[in-house]
């Protein structure tokens, strides 16, 4: 689903055509709340695929893209620092080969969902302005679960700790709502392991490294 690929080139578009000279500012103390569409745009790429202890030549694996509700709570440190929790509900992902285990019929690998909580400092670039763009960086961790092997026998993927740079901007419609367009690039990494299989014991490393598109609604308090 490519949908929400570039949204803040959209609401940049749009903004930049309806700014106002109307003094909007965030101030120290302030809570604000967004929610709206996110969508996991997997950048993924794998280590050779292991089958029993072998690398299987030219055998690797993907990742799909995954869209769902995203949530974002900010506590505002000052007028132009906040620090900024970013959650949703479960992403569920398919893990597919590629290269000669594709070849050899072998299709979707493994079903996944994830989570992947991640902290920010965000740092508003203006203020006192409609159009709010900021910068971020902060800390991902994402939690893999319900992972489910489509060749027999178990799956387990391994939770990740990662770095989270993000854009984003904020469009005031008045005092208190606003409407938001972030784009992430989030470092996850899995070790990914599949037990009792028809290609016995699988093992690859995959680096996912999404970008996150959200395009939310928010709230301030």
């Amino acid at each position: 689903m490519k949908t929400l690929c570039k949204p803040l080139a959209l609401v940049a578009a749009v903004t930049a055509a309806m700014m106002s000279t109307q003094t909007i500012a965030y101030e120290a103390g302030d809570f604000i709340v967004r929610g709206g569409i996110t969508q996991v745009e997997a950048d993924a790429s794998s280590s050779t695929v292991e089958s029993n202890g072998g690398a299987v030549a030219g055998a690797y694996v993907t990742v799909d893209d995954a869209t769902q509700l995203g949530l974002t709570l900010m506590h505002m440190h000052s007028s132009r620092v906040g620090i900024e929790l970013l959650l949703a509900t479960p992403f569920k992902h398919r893990v597919s080969a590629t290269g000669t285990l594709a070849d050899m019929g072998v299709d979707e690998v493994a079903e996944v969902e994830q989570l992947p909580p991640t902290l920010s400092v965000i740092y508003y670039l203006t203020e006192g302005s409609k159009f709010q763009p900021y910068v971020g960086a902060g800390i991902n961790y994402t939690l893999f679960f319900s992972e489910e092997s489509k060749i027999g026998g178990g799956a387990d993927l391994d939770d990740s700790f990662g770095l989270a740079l993000q854009i984003g901007a904020d469009y005031q419609i008045n005092d208190n709502w606003h409407v938001n367009a972030s784009a992430r690039w989030i470092d996850i990494e899995t070790d990914a392991t599949l037990t009792d299989t028809a290609l016995g014991r699988v093992t690859t490393t995959v680096d996912i490294d999404p970008m996150v598109y959200s395009v939310m609604l928010g709230y301030r308090f």
